[in-house]
């Protein structure tokens, strides 16, 4: 399966809104009381200009002091209530709108957690922290502020052209007509738009991918002392950001002034059209007076619907983004269970395993492996032979294209993911440690108190290096203490098998002592599998395997394997 991720094709928006639907269903109870909300609140505003109409038409030109008195009190009630109404949807939609935000991030972080590791190895971290944080605040930002403000819109719109036109369906025509224009524009404009935004959240992606990169390789940055390199990438990014961002900008913004220009071009025409039927006492005052704020009514939104389609492009834009990894599916399945023979006393075997990590360049071909219970095996070979990935299919970390991994005479895809990081154990040259203290570090493994386990296991001397012992800041620690806490971690999990690459290639003689000591402290039956490049580490092996050019051979001895290793490097 191909996890690249590639441009998102532009989809119609009723798409991708019906995608987006079912992530709703936990907020619909919210967005129905908002809609309620919405549509109280247009009622009441659009009632005001029949009001103010009226009050003109008979209590000012009638001088009724007293019912312009009532009039304005039965305004100020409208908008008062409508100001309630307006309250109430902000509050109901913005709190739906933080709950589809956490949803969604919870949702697509989970779904990256989910990808097998080839997903990331072609697809920069930047991007992906773009899509999970960048990405998802513009569906919030869509469903807190605008989607209520753009269905509010649609339905002052719908009521004011309703009263437009019963009013007078001659004058309703005519101020009608420029909105004719906006809705045909708007229509040809939209996929560009979308596009524009779609390419300007891509490039915001890779920006951040850059800054990443630079951050977290910074010391090796400074070490070569090419900071220039690195600028300079940052700023080819940063000025593709901008132009992208710019090109997205000019587009959102030609409909702010189409829409302005309309707007006024329909009161113009209303206000010269409805002059001459008052002077023809077709039409009075106070409804002309009404009609010109029916007609505001109505192009006001569409004035607000500029932005509020905007914002609904580059959500819509974020959203394919982000569809884009929900819609991928592991390619690391759980297959069912099937029966053990009894007798089988391996701990882990391949059988005849091919695997390439591009299906047309195979770098293991057709490997025998037995490993026992409680033997230690070393895996040597020049670089670039195969072993780190053959402790990759060891771990599950791919499935081989052809063949078939077993663990405890079980096939290794039929474990689910917490039995199996339960069972096997992998140790890396670069140890990854949780922030925070060594005691959150091990319960983070293994899930029950560090105290008891260190004691079960007794390692409490290993913490004598450490100046405040369990409650020791991860931050600050050497490469060696770290590879300590690592081992030490994976140590108290008792894993059934317990992989080493090239874990103590980067510490000294003492450390590496102490990192024996703790493998001392693992049950008899663990199995050990150790890569290495340093003969002393492998010297103790009960078993040595030499991998090179995706063939895997026993070598009967360490001289055996010291030669082998002399002609791989040569041949390679």
């Amino acid at each position: 399966m191909n996890y690249r991720l590639s441009d998102p094709k532009t989809v119609q928006a009723t798409d991708a809104l019906r995608r987006l639907w079912p992530l709703l269903r936990p907020q619909r109870g919210l967005l129905g009381l908002a809609s309620l909300a919405l549509v109280s609140n247009t009622l009441l505003t659009l009632s005001a200009p029949a009001v103010m109409g009226h009050i003109i038409d008979h209590s000012v030109a009638g001088r009724d002091w007293k019912g312009l008195l009532q009039g304005c009190l039965l305004l100020l009630v409208l908008y008062g209530f409508a100001g309630v109404a307006v309250y109430f949807q902000s509050v109901w939609t913005g709190t739906a709108g933080q709950q589809l935000l956490f949803r969604l991030r919870n949702l697509l972080f989970e779904k990256l957690q989910q990808l097998p590791l080839s997903f990331f190895q072609v697809n920069q971290s930047g991007d992906l922290i773009s899509r999970l944080n960048n990405d998802t605040d513009k569906i919030n930002q869509f469903f807190s502020q605008a989607l209520m403000q753009f269905v509010g819109g649609l339905i002052t719109m719908v009521g004011a052209a309703g009263f437009l036109l019963a009013l007078d369906l001659r004058l309703g025509l005519v101020a009608l007509a420029p909105a004719l224009v906006l809705l045909v524009l708007t229509r040809l404009l939209a996929p560009l738009t979308r596009a524009r935004n779609a390419e300007n959240l891509k490039s915001l992606g890779n920006l951040s991918a850059e800054s990443s990169d630079s951050l977290e390789n910074f010391k090796v940055v400074v070490a070569f002392d090419r900071r220039d390199y690195f600028r300079d990438r940052f700023d080819k990014a940063n000025q593709t950001n901008y132009r992208t961002a710019l090109r997205a900008s000019l587009v959102n913004q030609l409909f702010i002034p189409t829409y302005a220009l309309s707007s006024n071009l329909a009161q113009l025409i209303v206000l010269l059209y409805g002059l001459q039927q008052v002077s023809r006492g077709e039409l009075t005052v106070g409804m002309l007076i009404g009609y010109l704020v029916y007609v505001t009514r109505f192009y006001d939104p569409v004035r607000g619907m500029a932005s509020l389609w905007t914002t609904f492009q580059t959500a819509m834009a974020g959203w394919d983004r982000i569809h884009a990894i929900l819609s991928l599916e592991s390619n690391l399945p759980v297959v069912p269970c099937e029966s053990v023979p009894e007798g089988d006393c391996l701990r882990l075997e391949f059988r005849g395993v091919n695997f390439g990590y591009i299906p047309e360049r195979e770098i293991l071909k057709e490997v025998q492996l037995r490993l026992e219970p409680g033997k230690s095996y070393a895996l040597v070979g020049p670089t670039g032979g195969g072993k780190t990935t053959t402790a990759s299919l060891m771990a599950r970390l791919y499935d081989p294209t052809q063949g078939q991994v077993l663990l405890d005479g079980r096939d290794l895809r039929s474990f689910p993911a917490e039995e199996r990081s339960q069972k096997i154990g992998f140790i890396l040259q670069d140890p990854f440690l949780q922030a925070g203290t060594l005691r959150q570090n091990f319960q983070y493994a293994n899930g029950r108190y560090a105290d008891e386990l260190i004691a079960e296991m007794h390692m409490e001397s290993l913490l004598s290096g450490f100046p405040e012992g369990l409650e020791t800041q991860v931050a600050g620690l050497s490469l060696g203490q770290k590879q300590i806490v690592a081992f030490m971690r994976a140590v108290l999990r008792k894993p059934d098998l317990l992989i080493l690459d090239e874990a103590t290639a980067n510490i000294d003689t003492v450390t590496e002592s102490a990192l024996s000591s703790i493998l001392e402290q693992l049950p008899a039956a663990t199995t050990r599998v150790t890569i290495a490049h340093r003969l002393n580490t492998i010297a103790s092996a009960d078993q040595i395997y030499f991998i090179n050019q995706g063939r895997v051979q026993l070598a009967g001895s360490m001289a055996e394997a010291v030669q082998l290793l002399r002609e791989g490097g040569r041949s390679s």
